[in-house]
């Protein structure tokens, strides 16, 4: 008998696991050279650089408006708009300190789930520490002072959009915890920041003008709210995202022909075009279930299915692109957009994965660094 189920065991063959798929192994390769590149980085936060023109104090994250520019007429006074137009001097240190530790965070979870070494986890838990445990160089958990306005308003709403940055890193502390080098204590702080942010993006009347938006910046809201909301466990926030999905998301911000005409009246249609698709197809991914499949929801013609479909030919082909092209990083897109990845793999389409594996990876642009805050899909998958 003994020999009977040794031999049946022998037969049986283990669950493969999913990054075992040929489709990952150019990724697989990518994510170990950036582990490497991270191993040893010293925790950045908000704290280690300020700026004068801030409202808020050591421990709150700053930014400006992205288009804002001096007035040539009035150069001491308020600055005025140039939509598309990024203002080079304007303070960007607590972004890219946030830019930074998403990339940090998500080559070492994603490297721990490649190899099941814990050694990456060890290098990655000192930056969580700095940035939500450590009174003395964390984070205060709100955006009151995100895309300021030089001589018009201390922040903005528009400002929660800055910390998608944050969503690889929360994808992250998920795919590391089994790894159980942080403990129970810090577990709860890590969830306590987390849910105190997404109160503040509930409650405060920034979120609430922010999550009303009609265009990437409504989307971005809700991307986070079901990040966040899935990490600290609060089912009460998933359901108001899936529900807001289906039927505000979905019918306000496409048209029949799967576009997104807010995007599209952009001075970079294109790139906002992507960027927003991503973004959808993100919040897709996080509340699907075995039950319920986001990618073909379908409301009156709108789908991310659809959305998907009307962006290809232009991936394939950007010549055929039949709208403005954008004013700025016009030839910088496409990259390797994670709504293709997403698409893929829930509707069995290997179109879409072939040219997601072709797409460049390893960009370094900056702004389109910025706009591309799922860049470590092996966590998102996981």
């Amino acid at each position: 008998m003994i020999v009977l189920l040794c031999l049946f065991f022998l037969g049986c063959k283990q669950e493969p696991r999913l990054f075992d798929d040929p489709i990952f192994d150019k990724e697989k390769a990518r994510i170990l050279k950036l582990a490497e590149k991270y191993i040893d980085a010293t925790p950045v936060t908000v704290t280690a650089e300020s700026c004068g023109r801030s409202a808020g104090g050591i421990h709150d994250f700053y930014s400006e408006g992205d288009y804002w520019w001096p007035d040539p007429e009035n150069p001491e006074g308020p600055y005025i708009r140039k939509d598309g137009m990024t203002n080079p001097d304007n303070f960007t240190a607590h972004r890219y300190a946030m830019i930074r530790l998403s990339q940090i965070c998500g080559a070492l979870a994603s490297a721990y789930l490649i190899t099941d070494d814990t050694f990456y986890v060890k290098q990655l838990v000192p930056h969580l520490k700095a940035w939500f445990i450590d009174e003395t160089t964390l984070m205060n958990p709100n955006l009151e002072y995100a895309q300021a306005i030089k001589g018009k308003v201390t922040g903005r709403g528009i400002g929660i959009i800055d910390t998608i940055q944050l969503l690889d890193v929360v994808k992250a502390i998920i795919a590391i915890q089994d790894a159980n080098l942080l403990s129970n204590e810090e577990v709860t702080k890590l969830k306590t920041w987390f849910a105190n942010y997404l109160r503040w993006m509930d409650t405060h009347p920034y979120g609430i003008s922010e999550q009303a938006k009609d265009n990437n910046h409504g989307a971005c809201w809700f991307l986070q709210a079901a990040v966040f909301s899935e990490f600290t466990e609060n089912e009460r926030m998933q359901a108001y995202v899936k529900e807001k999905f289906k039927k505000v998301l979905l019918p306000c911000q496409m048209a029949e022909d799967g576009s997104f005409p807010k995007e599209l009246n952009r001075t970079k249609p294109y790139g906002y075009s992507l960027f927003n698709l991503d973004i959808m197809t993100g919040i897709a991914q996080v509340i699907s279930n075995t039950n319920e499949n986001m990618f073909v929801f379908d409301h009156e013609g709108r789908s991310i299915k659809k959305g998907v479909e009307f962006l290809y030919p232009y991936i394939k082909n950007k010549a055929d692109w039949p709208y403005e092209k954008d004013v700025l990083h016009w030839d910088d897109w496409p990259v390797r957009h994670p709504f293709l990845l997403f698409t893929g793999r829930s509707l069995d389409n290997m179109e879409y994965l072939d040219i997601w594996n072709q797409l460049d990876a390893d960009f370094d642009n900056p702004e389109v660094i910025r706009n591309m805050p799922i860049r470590y899909p092996l966590i998102w998958l996981n």
